[in-house]
């Protein structure tokens, strides 16, 4: 059975200000995380893939300033980009055991599907820098919400390895006088080989509050 992929509205045409679904809230209600470590095949199709980027590419954008894109990374890629995770170790961890360089090199392997999720501010942009940043942070979590819908588990991961200058060098991420790219993290996708449980949840009492009973600094 192919998976339902969503048409694409027309530009200027007339959206629906909400769309009440209790299956959207369930889902957002008991979303969970998934390690990647738990993550097997099968992962997304390529239409599945396609779509779930497209979903969370649907961000909040402050003048549409787009500022993220993605780098897939699925199949023999995931040993090609395994690669540039070996160097980068072994060079900024001489006294790492060629066991342990192995290990960090086979990260993309956990999963079939990782999207690297690359933050692209423009720098002289009048959308704040914050604002672009905020924008990509919905992004990845679109994209976990996408991919549930789908039937995959997720996880967003940063590691060691997205804040490496050698690993984004060989990712080829920018540093302009325009432009600033940077890992937003990576996003493993794949079928769980076991359920997550829940964690412990913020104390909604204790993060809100009521304007009226806001005491000035």
């Amino acid at each position: 059975m192919s998976a339902f992929i969503p048409a694409d509205p027309d530009f200027g045409e007339e959206l629906p200000a909400f769309r009440k679904s209790e299956e959207a809230i369930e889902l957002l209600a008991r979303r969970r995380s998934t390690a990647a470590d738990y993550l097997a095949d099968p992962g997304p199709s390529p239409d599945e893939l396609d779509a779930i980027l497209k979903i969370a590419a649907r961000a909040p954008d402050h003048r549409r300033v787009t500022p993220f894109r993605f780098i897939v990374i699925e199949g023999d890629d995931r040993a090609r980009a395994g690669d540039a995770l070996r160097g980068a170790y072994a060079v900024s961890n001489p006294e790492a055991t060629p066991e342990r360089i192995e290990a960090e090199a086979r990260r993309f392997a956990r999963a079939p599907a990782v999207v690297a999720v690359v933050s692209r501010v423009a720098k002289h942009h009048r959308t704040p820098e914050w604002e672009q940043v905020l924008t990509v942070g919905a992004v990845c979590q679109n994209m976990l919400v996408a991919a549930s819908a789908y039937g995959y588990a997720a996880q967003w991961l940063t590691e060691w390895y997205a804040f490496d200058p050698q690993v984004a060098a060989a990712f080829g991420l920018l540093e302009t006088e325009d432009i600033q790219e940077r890992f937003a993290g990576f996003v493993y996708l794949g079928s769980a080989s076991a359920d997550p449980k829940e964690r412990a949840r913020p104390d909604m009492s204790a993060i809100t509050a009521r304007f009226a009973d806001v005491t000035p600094s």
